[in-house]
């Protein structure tokens, strides 16, 4: 088989875009061109990945199957083209870092503060977002690493590597009736107001216990909120104890409550974008501070 990348690209990105015409306007190509890289992958590979019937090429059974594997081997060939371009360029010059906005503020302020000792000459920026901005920043090229919590979904050109986990605290202003019970039941927490975290794209939807229920996308936003008595919530441990709002909240027993109360926090990357020293170095004083 004599297949090629270019063959390749074409084929995946006219699945993504739908269609050959518009494939070839994502591609900047004639749409003679992406039709004849289909057509000689179809003959190098030996058999049809296009059902031709329809009013737009529809996706055979053996299409389906090869989209996955033609898109597992343009993202290993990303990967190698970034990796020579770290080899060649040396260690980064600049990098700019974007941020969940609920991070644990003073872990990261030391990790920033080791990060200057390590590297002196290195220009850093950080950006502070919700979920959405952090994978739009480094999806767009604005931003070369992202920290955030998970999220179900994420750009095709980003990849997620978990770092750590923060638990769930249970929250209440001293004045809402839930601060009277320990360890309140779903039958109570129900009851009340449920301030949930959201993201404006809902990739990072949380599913709510309460069938009362406001989203909200910033859990400082939230936290602040249930100090004022608007409703409960749960947030990660860290925000529930800042001292911004510790003297205004309660934090109850999560122990009736079944859901997972684990909060995954990771990092995102474009596929395209090598590790140099500084993000490798990043990426071992976050594993081992998280």
């Amino acid at each position: 088989m004599n297949w090629t990348i270019d063959q390749l690209d074409a084929f995946v990105t006219a699945v993504q875009q739908g269609s050959f015409s518009a494939a070839a306007r994502k591609l900047g190509k004639a749409q003679s061109r992406i039709s004849t890289a289909i057509n000689n992958l179809e003959l190098d590979l030996g058999f049809e990945l296009f059902d031709r019937t329809a009013r737009l090429p529809v996706l055979t059974p053996e299409g389906e199957d090869m989209y996955i594997e033609a898109q597992a081997v343009l993202a290993q060939c990303e990967r190698l083209n970034a990796r020579a371009m770290t080899v060649t360029s040396g260690e980064e010059v600049a990098i700019t870092v974007a941020m969940e906005e609920a991070l644990p503020v003073t872990a990261f302020e030391a990790l920033f503060g080791r990060a200057a000792e390590a590297f002196p000459t290195l220009k850093l920026t950080i950006l502070n977002g919700s979920q959405d901005d952090i994978a739009m920043w480094v999806a767009t090229k604005q931003a070369d690493l992202g920290i955030l919590f998970n999220v179900k979904q994420i750009p095709d050109s980003l990849e997620f590597m978990s770092i750590g986990h923060f638990q769930h605290s249970l929250i209440v202003s001293r004045k809402h009736p839930l601060a009277n019970v320990n360890a309140p039941t779903i039958s109570q927490l129900n009851q009340y107001r449920q301030l949930v975290i959201r993201g404006r794209m809902d990739y990072g939807q949380a599913k709510a216990i309460s069938a009362n229920y406001w989203h909200i996308d910033s859990y400082y936003l939230i936290t602040a909120m249930v100090a004022r008595g608007i409703g409960w919530a749960l947030v990660p441990e860290h925000v529930a104890k800042e001292e911004w709002y510790v003297n205004e909240l309660l934090e109850l027993s999560t122990e009736e409550i079944p859901e997972p109360l684990w909060v995954e926090i990771g990092v995102v990357r474009r596929r395209d974008r090598g590790c140099g020293k500084v993000i490798e170095w990043l990426y071992d004083e976050l594993s081992e501070m998280l």
